[in-house]
């Protein structure tokens, strides 16, 4: 085996001398770190997005803007529980033995809390661009977010796995 391929795995996989336990572990270690990333910027701006209504200015909106508050604020707090749900998951099967399905679920929660961030982020900026410019302006750069979302997030990584792949 070529030196670069077995680092490669051994970052990737723990190495030929990980036990199926250890794997498991680690994954679950991996996960709660990068669901702490996502939890920050979401709860961040769920918070912001739960004050809105209270500005004076939140009145001024034309009802299809208040229409898409209302979707970002429930897009938000759906992909709240989404990030957070694998803590109720570990919570609720604490010493179960059930790391295995924990991780499985876990990972769907935070693939799926990551689409609805950047959905949700994107709609923000639809949101704003819409108040300060036009409808218009709003879907371009709602759309410009989400290529950005989808090409940073799922392109670059998906690229980089071809260019890898032997």
């Amino acid at each position: 085996m070529a030196a670069s391929s077995f680092h490669d795995e051994k970052i990737e996989g723990g190495g030929p001398d990980e036990r199926p336990e250890e794997r498991i572990t680690r994954n679950w270690n991996e996960l709660l770190q990068e669901l702490r990333v996502l939890q920050t910027g979401v709860q961040i701006l769920t918070g912001f997005l739960l004050t809105v209504p209270f500005s004076p200015r939140f009145t001024d909106l034309a009802d299809h803007q208040q229409t898409i508050y209302l979707v970002v604020l429930v897009g938000s707090v759906i992909t709240t529980s989404l990030i957070i749900a694998p803590v109720s998951f570990h919570r609720i099967l604490f010493r179960r033995r059930q790391r295995p399905w924990l991780v499985k679920a876990s990972h769907g929660c935070a693939r799926a809390g990551l689409a609805g961030f950047a959905i949700t982020s994107a709609l923000v900026v639809l949101l704003v661009f819409d108040v300060v410019l036009s409808f218009g302006a709003g879907v371009v750069a709602a759309v410009c977010v989400l290529v950005l979302f989808v090409s940073l997030w799922a392109g670059l990584p998906l690229m980089n796995g071809k260019n890898n792949s032997h």
